[in-house]
């Protein structure tokens, strides 16, 4: 029994080892393509300009970083709420033979290919925002752009595809709240609302967060559902109606025609997207523990 356990410890470490390794060999190979085109241009210039004009040597990204943000904090803004309330009903107040099924189709959510989704938003989406909210929006403000292809379109899209992350996560911490909590709440003459918002999801809250951070990283990482539905225009939005390029969208659209100079740029690009998630799991991994401490 002893000879099978070392085996089985051999065959973890070696797994972790090649996940390690593969995940240095791919920042070693992207900073070695793009931290050239960052160091002549200027990291600021690179990060900060305004203009995305490869062909004319000018590389700044601020519309791509900004673009992505924009969709990115749309998306959580919607999915954040939903999810939540998605992951208590499951947990708290749906009753446990049906929770099983619900959980079981928002899950299958994670599995549709991501282009499905763009698809999706091209199709039905898309349309619906020119045919319905435009024009409410141009009574407004004559300015805003009349196609659909917006940030609206890929806020939408991407919080249906972040649901499965955060409703999943958060439901799992809840559940794994100690029913005691709940049972010492309600025989001191909490209702069922009051024991659910002042102990179950303190409690839980480090899960929570965590759900909501990798939900971020999925998000700021998604390419071709965005792509199709947000217009790649390079472009500061003005207006959640805006066109906008991301900076996975752009990698992808332009990698296949860049010549060299080009290419670099897009690695560049891939740079800073890859300290962007670095970042965001480092401050996922401080929040856990942060809360951890304070729990205990």
């Amino acid at each position: 029994m002893k000879k099978y356990e070392k085996v089985i410890e051999k065959l973890i470490l070696i797994s972790a080892m090649i996940a390690t390794i593969s995940v240095a060999l791919i920042t070693v190979f992207i900073f070695q393509s793009g931290i050239s085109v960052i160091a002549d241009y200027g990291v600021i210039n690179f990060i900060f300009g305004t203009e995305w004009s490869p062909g004319s040597g000018i590389y700044g990204i601020f519309p791509l970083i900004a673009g992505t943000l924009s969709v990115t904090l749309g998306s959580l803004i919607i999915g954040i709420p939903t999810g939540i309330a998605c992951a208590i009903f499951l947990s708290e107040i749906l009753p446990k033979k049906f929770s099983k099924y619900f959980k079981s189709a928002i899950e299958l959510l994670a599995g549709i290919p991501s282009v499905v989704y763009g698809f999706f938003g091209l199709v039905v989406l898309v349309p619906a925002i020119r045919t319905y909210i435009v024009p409410i929006f141009q009574k407004f403000n004559p300015n805003v752009a009349p196609t659909g292809f917006s940030i609206l379109a890929g806020a939408i899209i991407l919080a249906i595809m972040i649901l499965p992350t955060i409703v999943s996560i958060s439901e799992n911490a809840i559940a794994a709240v100690p029913i005691e909590y709940k049972e010492a709440s309600l025989a001191l003459g909490a209702n069922k609302r009051e024991t659910i918002l002042k102990i179950i999801i303190p409690a839980a809250k480090s899960g929570i967060i965590s759900s909501i951070i990798l939900g971020m990283g999925r998000a700021i990482g998604e390419t071709m559902a965005v792509l199709l539905i947000t217009g790649n225009m390079a472009k500061v939005p003005s207006s959640i109606l805006d066109p906008v390029a991301t900076l996975t969208g752009t990698i992808a659209m332009e990698m296949s025609y860049a010549p060299p100079s080009h290419q670099k740029a897009l690695f560049a690009v891939g740079i800073v997207l890859f300290v962007i998630i670095m970042l965001l799991n480092v401050i996922a991994q401080l929040s856990v523990k942060g809360l951890g401490g304070k729990r205990n």
